[in-house]
């Protein structure tokens, strides 16, 4: 692939949409994107028409209808399959640059360690569903499950929020050996949000320039 792709991960209320918004404004300006390189900001479930209304029966399915796990799963490797064959594949292979707020590490987070689905099987959905196109960095904004709720207390919860601190502390795990595993940029979102998003600029000057060369 031609272009760059990065993706924000982590349990809700961590700032992704905020950082993302940043970086938005910021990469533009920086100098790092080559002249006529066009930034994408997406996300998932969603990104796509289709995937847009699978993101709605997910998150807000009909009164006393909810999807399965396996469901569940299925039409997130749908969603994602979706959006990489519309979105990001044609996006990198252009030479544009590409944002996700969550990709595959989402899934693996909450329908593996969270719902305790089979995780070969999700691995191998992985495998279909993103078509090989693996993200350039993925930051993975960390903070407590308490910050989280304290973060979110004033929202109205989708069906994944409302699961309850149990389901969210093994998602939050579930991020944690994920990070690990797959090397990725851990930033503490406990902090400022200015301060957050200089790190994040730090990581990804420290990493074009080493690209360039």
């Amino acid at each position: 692939m031609k272009g760059h792709f990065f993706v924000f991960e982590g349990i809700d209320g961590c700032g992704k949409t905020t950082q993302i918004n940043e970086l938005k404004n910021w990469l533009p300006k920086s100098g790092l994107m080559p002249k006529g390189t066009n930034l994408h900001i997406t996300r998932e479930p969603g990104g796509t028409s289709l995937g847009d209304e699978l993101r709605e029966l997910l998150l807000h399915p009909p009164a006393d209808t909810s999807p399965e796990p396996i469901t569940e799963l299925l039409m997130y490797a749908a969603d994602r399959a979706q959006h990489v064959s519309e979105i990001i594949k044609p996006a990198l292979q252009k030479g544009d640059w590409v944002i996700s707020d969550r990709f595959s590490g989402s899934t693996i987070a909450y329908q593996g360690y969270g719902r305790g689905l089979n995780m070969q099987l999700i691995h191998q959905l992985e495998v279909i569903a993103t078509q090989e196109v693996v993200p350039d960095i993925t930051f993975w904004l960390d903070i407590s499950v308490q910050k989280s709720y304290t973060r979110r207390e004033e929202t109205i919860q989708d069906r994944i929020e409302a699961e309850g601190a149990d389901f969210l502390r093994r998602v939050s795990k579930g991020f944690e050996e994920t990070a690990k595993v797959r090397n990725w940029i851990r930033v503490s979102a406990e902090f400022k949000k200015d301060l957050i998003h200089k790190n994040i600029q730090e990581t990804l000057f420290k990493y074009l320039t080493i690209t360039k060369k």
